[in-house]
C-alpha cells in the first residue's frame, strides 16, 4: 500500500511516458536498429548510456518526491525517461510497457573483493581502487565455488502486482528476464589487481590458466542455471547500453522458454587492452567460445581497443557486433570489418567534461561516418561510461544535438 498522494505521482508521470511510447518515432527507431545489427545499413542510432544522473537535474525535473521506497524507484525510472526524452533525446526508444526484470538470488564465487578506496565526489560511484590479492596462490584459486542462482517468482509476484494497480490503465505491466552476460576479466581484477595480472602472464601462466579456467565453470554454471530457471530473455532494454532488436532472435525452433541460442551473448576484456592477440587467444578467446558457439549472436567488446585481434573476432561464426573504443585505430577496424559486422562506435566520454568543444565532437563524429560509408559498415553511436559531466547538464545536452545533427548531414 502507499499513499494516495504517491500514486497520484507516479500515474501522473506515467502518463506523459505513456504519450511518448505511442509515438510513431519509437517504432521507426526500433526498425532502424532491428536494421543495423541484421546487417542492414542505415542512418545510424545514437544512443547516449550510463549518465551520472546526479549531476543532471534541471530545475527539480529529478527529483522524487514520492515517500514509498518501491514507488520512488519507479518515479525515478519515469522522471530519468522523461527528462532525457525532453533534453538529450537522439535516437532512445520508451517502450509501451513498465517492465520488471525477474529477480533471483545469487551466491557469489566464494571470495569476495577486499579493497581500498578513494573517494573524489561522495555522490559518484565512480571511485579509485586498490584492490587487495586475493587470488595469488594455488590455495586460494581453490577456495572459488561455483555460484549458486536462484529464482524469486514470488518477489516478481509482489512486484507485478504493485506496478498494476499504481498503473492501471495506463501502461501495461510486463515481466522479462535478462540478458547474458560474460566478462570475467572485468571481475577477476577485482580480485587481484591489475599489475599481478599482467606480471604473471608472463611469469606464471599456468596459474593464470587455472584462475581462468575456474571461471569458466563459473559462467557456464551461471548461464546453464539462468537458461533451466527461465530467467534469460531476448526482450531485454539493450545488448550493454546498445540497441538490441535483431532479426534471427530468437531461433526459429523457440517454444516459449529462452534459451542461450535466443539471446545475445555479450562478453569483453577490457584489460587485455595492452596484451597480444596471441595472449588474448589463449587466456580469452579459448576459454569464452563455447558459450559464444551455444548462444544466438555474439557482441564483443568495450573501451579495450580490438583493431589488432579482429582476425580472432572474424573466426567466430555468430559475432555480430564488435565495439569500437576511442583507443581503437577506426581505419583498420571499418576495412577490415566492412558490411560483415556492426561497428559499435564508443565515442569519447571526456569529451562530455569540463568545457564542451562541439568542433572535436563533430569531428570525431565525421571519421566514424566517412570510414563507414566508404567500407559500407552497419554503424551506431553509444556514448557510455560518462563517470562526470562536472555538473554541467548542458555538456551531454549539447553532445545529444551535435551528434545526432552531424548524423543527419551524412544521412
Amino acid at each position: 500500500m502507499i499513499s494516495s498522494k504517491d500514486r497520484e505521482i507516479l500515474r501522473e508521470l506515467a502518463k506523459q511516458v505513456a504519450e511518448i511510447s505511442a509515438d510513431e518515432i519509437n517504432n521507426e527507431r526500433r526498425q532502424r536498429g532491428r536494421d543495423i545489427n541484421s546487417l542492414r545499413p542505415r542512418r545510424p542510432i545514437v544512443w547516449i548510456d550510463e549518465i551520472p544522473w546526479h549531476e543532471m537535474d534541471i530545475d527539480g525535473e529529478l527529483i522524487c518526491r514520492c515517500e514509498d521506497e518501491e514507488a520512488a524507484t519507479m518515479e525515478a525510472k519515469f522522471r530519468h525517461v522523461l527528462y532525457r526524452w525532453k533534453h538529450m533525446q537522439a535516437d532512445m526508444v520508451v517502450d509501451d510497457a513498465y517492465y520488471i526484470e525477474k529477480a533471483f538470488d545469487h551466491s557469489g564465487c566464494g571470495i569476495s573483493v577486499e579493497e581500498d578506496i578513494l573517494t573524489v565526489d561522495s555522490e559518484n560511484h565512480i571511485v579509485s581502487h586498490r584492490y587487495k590479492d586475493r587470488l595469488e596462490t594455488a590455495e586460494q584459486v581453490a577456495e572459488l565455488r561455483l555460484p549458486v542462482v536462484t529464482a524469486r517468482p514470488e518477489t516478481d509476484k509482489l512486484r507485478m502486482e504493485f506496478a498494476s494497480e499504481v498503473l492501471d490503465g495506463i501502461l501495461p505491466v510486463r515481466l522479462r528476464g535478462h540478458g547474458t552476460y560474460h566478462a570475467p576479466w572485468d571481475f577477476i581484477p577485482r580480485l587481484r589487481g591489475v599489475e599481478p595480472i599482467l606480471m604473471d602472464l608472463i611469469d606464471r601462466p599456468d596459474h593464470i590458466h587455472a584462475i581462468r579456467s575456474r571461471f569458466k565453470e563459473i559462467g557456464e554454471s551461471e548461464l546453464t542455471q539462468m537458461e533451466e530457471q527461465g530467467l534469460l530473455d531476448f526482450n531485454i532494454a539493450d545488448i550493454h547500453c546498445t540497441p538490441p532488436y535483431a532479426d534471427g532472435l530468437p531461433a526459429a525452433d523457440h517454444d516459449g522458454k529462452t534459451r542461450l541460442k535466443d539471446c545475445w551473448f555479450r562478453a569483453m576484456a577490457q584489460m587485455f587492452s595492452s596484451v597480444s592477440p596471441a595472449m588474448f587467444k589463449e587466456f580469452e578467446l579459448d576459454y569464452v567460445r563455447p558459450l559464444m558457439d551455444k548462444s544466438g549472436l555474439v557482441y564483443y567488446g568495450c573501451c579495450e581497443p580490438l583493431d589488432t585481434k579482429l582476425s580472432l573476432l572474424m573466426e567466430i561464426p555468430n559475432m555480430r557486433k564488435i565495439g569500437v573504443s576511442p583507443w581503437s585505430d577506426q581505419q583498420i577496424m571499418a576495412e577490415r570489418m566492412g558490411g560483415n559486422y556492426v561497428f559499435s562506435r564508443k565515442p569519447n566520454p571526456a569529451f562530455v567534461t569540463g568545457v564542451f568543444d562541439a568542433d572535436a565532437v563533430r569531428r570525431e563524429t565525421e571519421e566514424t561516418l566517412e570510414l563507414c560509408l566508404q567500407y559500407n559498415c552497419p554503424c551506431e553511436f553509444t556514448l557510455k561510461d560518462i563517470s562526470t559531466v562536472s555538473y554541467k547538464p548542458q555538456n551531454l545536452i549539447a553532445w545529444a544535438k551535435t551528434v545526432t545533427d552531424t548524423v543527419a548531414r551524412y544521412y
